[in-house]
């Protein structure tokens, strides 16, 4: 298996192996700690190399911080940064840069053919056979060049994609002046003094920061660098990518207290994690790798991504064809050897069967062939990071995809609001709108909805005749805020939203409406199982419920804090829904059609999704748990997976467990995230796919980037990776019947014949002439049929194919060795030009014509013909197999001219090998079917 895998990475990925190879470290660092079920402990066990200076500065105030780093309280000059980062370098994690011209070219070109091709040509220039080194070489640099011009087009494409995503940070600025010397540490402690110079915020490329430099953090940013953070206001980091923790952590500004390990210091945050909510400045500590980021990155040994479905076929394939080469050549060689007493021509005609049995263009058709895939799924708003993507999408029977955003419009609306018991009533969407009005964390996707609600713009009015009080900022272990409020001069308004649940376990009292009006009522066992059911009514209709309550507070007290969320009454619920996108039934249904089976894996609500599965037309009221999975043995996992399509409340391990289950089992997966913690299952999967919308690191981490999130474009592409496989699948097919035959046929005549067959010259221009006719595959066109199912590489197949139809060639080779030596006199030494000239035309115009007769399952020419470029491609080649014998070229070649009576007998031949070839293929069809 070992041999195999380096033969692949060598075969198809020497340049694409490059660049996993030097493949941002943040990549696999990503990969490499969500994959493991203890991530947090690899991480902790790193963190003890952690640089002492960040462990020194966590203990530091915020002035002894700046001072320790040279800094500012204003922050840096442009001058000081520019010094600093010509010191420093700038802010990358092993930069991957494009590779020189000539190792690109010598890539190319490394690859087991076209070694074998050049070691056959060095044997031919030895031996002083110059004409056969001319055309060896001709294989191989046309294969490479094209190969390289493909991948050079691929790898700028790349480039361009990574400057369409490049980010930028928000850095303060101190404006230069003249008084450039004084005193660094005298400036950082009298922040509240005299002179302070003009401070600017600026955006700045990520890659521009230095040590010392002031940044702003907000919710949804990445953090950039390590940091020590100077203030903080209701901020929350999300670290699970490096510690595995499934919740966000909130930080603080203050002095840090003794912590055990680096993630533990509540005023340090990290390159790689992200901003859930709250903001904050920084002072930016370690840039690039020396960052805690870069220095794991450094420490991981450079492991490639498991291989994926593609890669391990075409190395299967790859590895059968020269499997056979090694067998049928020396057979070859001790025939020709021992009935014709010549070793030295025996051993040239040997290695000219062995050019001809290397199917050199491979390389190129397959490079070729998914070039011209990425180039189409460009103009469907996909950019294509990887060209294998391009065919696991035809291969993918399993799509693993998130709900948010995907099925659904990743719009939040406000769909109801009701009282304690579900009527609908206004009262509790007044007490929601100041709510969300007033409170000034992170206004998330419910408060948008709220406050853009139009019921609510007569609001606006109401909002002037109160002000704000005080707030009590979320947090995500109450689930709930507060903001108080005072429209009147004789008491404040404390009013509360949040989860249900908490929001029970604070309230005493509920509002209920009666005939004189509405009253607040002790809430009893009776009415909380009341509301209890409301609100389970109100999830099961896939509602995200939020409750609201109030209480009124006496004026005198002006400063409040979580001690006052008691005693409160509830007053109703406001309920949101995220409305599933209208392209997504069709979608699904397109997929399904397709044979891709959906599976929707969310970290949310499984009340929630199972309801957009219903409105989406999956039909899954049966759904397994995060909880569950995590008790389950891998082999109970693997037969979950199979049954199982909704998977809900899922961690980022959950998901890439799931993904490694699938694939386990024998299944092409493709993965749909775009959040950071999604990294690991993307990278797990055999095609990951993002959108441009989502985090840098789950797009760093998926093969492919959707410009437009929409499951529709990925019935479009699976579609065409399904295109580009068929059309590869035609020249392996092709390549190796067309071979076995040739081998077969030279066989039979070396051993009855008192010459060759064929001169090793003419051999390797026939080869010549038919891989040029190939290069117009990829522009072919497929049937309907053959893009209907996921299509895998199968090797088994393709040698049952090659056995079935590479002797139906022999059958009319070996009747042309008849008329030859019998018709056209062509059986004595003197004349082996006219019957190797026979044979060549006969060879090369069956070896075209194959291209036309087993492309499709169809009946070539009628039910299904070929795109113009391959036909005219086949035409010209046809010609030119006509017309080479006639031609003055043709003493170079050992040719000559053949008679006119020859062309009836050809045309006989050609007509009964393509009847010949349409029965047997009816044959196969029934027998083994046509992938």
């Amino acid at each position: 298996m070992n041999i195999i895998d380096n033969m692949l990475k060598n075969l198809f990925s020497g340049f694409l192996k490059q660049r996993r190879a030097n493949r941002h470290f943040k990549r696999q660092f990503l990969y490499d700690t969500g994959r493991k079920a203890g991530a947090g402990n690899s991480v902790q066990a790193v963190a003890a190399s952690v640089s002492r200076s960040m462990r020194r500065i966590a203990s530091d105030d915020v002035a002894a911080a700046i001072i320790r780093v040279s800094s500012h309280a204003d922050g840096l000059t442009a001058a000081e940064a520019d010094d600093r980062r010509g010191r420093f370098g700038t802010n990358e994690v092993t930069h991957e840069k494009p590779l020189p011209w000539w190792w690109h070219l010598w890539l190319c070109y490394k690859n087991p053919f076209n070694l074998l091709l050049t070691v056959l040509a060095s044997v031919s220039f030895v031996t002083d056979d110059l004409k056969a080194t001319a055309v060896i070489g001709t294989m191989v640099a046309l294969s490479t060049l094209i190969r390289y011009v493909q991948e050079g087009r691929s790898n700028r494409a790349a480039e361009r994609l990574n400057a369409m995503v490049s980010n930028t940070v928000t850095v303060i600025r101190r404006q230069a002046a003249d008084d450039q010397n004084i005193d660094t540490k005298r400036q950082c402690v009298s922040a509240n003094g005299h002179g302070r110079r003009a401070v600017r915020p600026i955006e700045l490329p990520i890659r521009d920061l230095v040590p010392g430099d002031h940044i702003t953090l907000s919710a949804g940013d990445m953090v950039p660098a390590d940091c020590r953070l100077l203030t903080a206001k209701e901020l929350f980091i999300a670290q699970a990518s490096m510690t595995g923790e499934s919740l966000p952590v909130e930080k603080f500004a203050e002095v840090a207290q003794p912590f055990e390990t680096i993630f533990d210091a509540p005023n340090l945050v990290f390159m790689g994690t992200n901003v859930v909510s709250g903001s904050a400045t920084a002072l930016v500590i370690e840039t690039g790798n020396r960052t805690y980021f870069g220095g794991l990155s450094a420490r991981l040994a450079a492991t490639d991504r498991t291989p994926t479905a593609f890669e391990a076929g075409v190395n299967g394939v790859s590895w059968l064809l020269i499997r056979f080469a090694l067998v049928m050549v020396p057979i070859v060689l001790f025939i020709n050897g021992f009935t014709k007493g010549d070793w030295v021509e025996a051993a040239l005609f040997a290695l000219s069967v062995a050019v001809g049995l290397t199917p050199e263009m491979l390389p190129m058709i397959v490079t070729s062939t998914l070039a011209k895939g990425a180039v189409k799924m460009s103009r469907k708003k996909v950019i294509v990071k990887r060209l294998d993507a391009i065919q696991n999408f035809g291969a993918m029977d399993v799509l693993c995809t998130d709900k948010t955003g995907t099925l659904t419009q990743d719009k939040i609306a406000l769909e109801r609001h009701t009282d304690a018991f579900g009527a609908p009533c206004d009262e509790v969407l007044r007490y929601a709108y100041l709510n969300s009005y007033y409170q000034t964390g992170l206004k998330n996707l419910l408060d948008r909805a709220v406050l853009e609600h139009v019921e609510l713009q007569r609001e606006l009015r109401v909002v002037q005749d109160y002000r704000k009080v005080d707030e009590i900022p979320f947090d995500f272990q109450r689930r709930r805020m507060s903001v108080v409020v005072s429209a009147r001069d004789d008491h404040h308004e404390l009013i509360c939203k949040g989860a249900v649940e908490e929001m029970l376990s604070i309230c005493d009292q509920i509002r209920v409406e009666t005939a004189h009006g509405p009253q607040h009522v002790p809430l009893d066992e009776e009415l909380l199982s009341r509301v209890r059911m409301v609100t389970y009514e109100l999830g099961r209709q896939g509602l995200r419920v939020v409750a609201v309550a109030a209480k009124a507070l006496p004026i005198s007290q002006s400063v409040y804090s979580i001690a006052d969320e008691a005693g409160l009454t509830l007053i109703g619920y406001i309920a949101f829904l995220d409305p599933p996108k209208e392209s997504t039934r069709p979608a699904l249904r397109a997929l399904a059609e397709r044979g891709v089976q959906v599976k929707v894996l969310t970290g949310d609500s499984e009340r929630i999704a199972a309801h957009v599965c219903r409105q989406v037309g999956l039909e899954q009221e049966r759904y397994l748990l995060g909880s569950q999975i995590e008790k389950m043995s891998d082999e109970a996992l693997a037969q979950a997976v199979e049954s199982y399509s909704l998977f809900a409340r899922l961690t980022p391990q959950d998901k890439e467990r799931i993904v490694r289950t699938l694939r386990g089992n024998g299944h092409v997966v493709g993965f749909m995230g775009d959040g950071i913690n999604d990294a690991p299952a993307l990278r797990r999967a055999d095609i990951g796919i993002s959108v441009d919308s989502g985090v840098d690191i789950a797009k760093e981490a998926a093969d492919i980037i959707l410009l437009e999130k929409s499951l529709m474009i990925l019935e479009e592409g699976v579609v065409e990776g399904r295109k580009t496989f068929s059309n590869m699948l035609k020249y392996i097919r092709m390549t190796a019947s067309s071979n076995f035959g040739n081998v077969f046929s030279v066989l039979v005549g070396s051993a009855f014949l008192p010459f060759l067959p064929m001169l090793p010259l003419q051999l390797l221009v026939q080869n010549l002439l038919y891989d040029i006719s190939q290069i117009a595959i990829p522009f072919d066109d497929v049937d309907q049929e053959l893009v209907a199912k996921p299509l895998k590489w199968n090797p088994a197949d393709i040698g049952r194919f090659m056995i079935f139809f590479g002797p139906i060639s022999s059958i009319f080779d070996i009747m042309t060795y008849v008329i030859m030596w019998h018709v056209f006199s062509a059986n004595t030494v003197a004349d082996q030009s006219l019957f190797q000239s026979g044979w060549f035309v006969v060879g090369l115009l069956t070896q075209t014509l194959i291209v036309h007769m087993i492309r499709t399952p169809k009946l070539p020419f009628i039910q299904s013909r070929a795109a113009w470029p391959l036909m005219l491609m086949t035409m010209f080649i046809m010609a030119i197999g006509v017309l080479l014998p006639m031609s003055p070229l043709a003493d170079y070649f050992g040719l000559q001219a053949l008679p006119l009576s020859y062309f009836p007998w050809l045309a006989g031949i050609l007509l009964s090998y393509a009847m010949l070839t349409t029965m047997m293929k009816k044959l196969y069809i029934r027998r083994f079917g046509w992938q």
